[in-house]
């Protein structure tokens, strides 16, 4: 029997993440990037709420979550933009508490 190679299984996920978030519309693609790259605790504080000229917008409980997200920023747009299909980009994330 020939031994088979053990493959990551995130090297096999990120192409099916691209494809999938292909199938979306280009305006909805990246808030579902934000709750699969930030994952679950992340989430629950803080939604993707609206993509718009490049730039996520997320939705934080707090200024404390604001803080921590921003100065973590760079690493998930780097993240996102890996699933993301190459036409849609995300430049920056804003990270904003909403109006009470």
């Amino acid at each position: 029997m020939k031994d088979r190679e053990m493959h990551p299984i995130s090297a096999v996920l990120g192409p099916v993440k691209t494809k999938l978030l292909a199938s979306l519309p280009p305006g909805e693609a990246p808030l579902v990037a934000w709750q699969w790259v930030s994952g679950q605790r992340v989430a629950d504080n803080a939604q993707a709420v609206r993509y718009q000229d490049e730039v996520l917008i997320v939705a934080v409980r707090d200024d404390d979550w604001r803080r921590e997200l921003t100065a973590m920023a760079a690493s998930y747009v780097g993240r996102i933009n890996q699933i993301l299909p190459r036409s849609i980009r995300v430049k920056r994330i804003a990270f904003e508490k909403p109006s009470a």
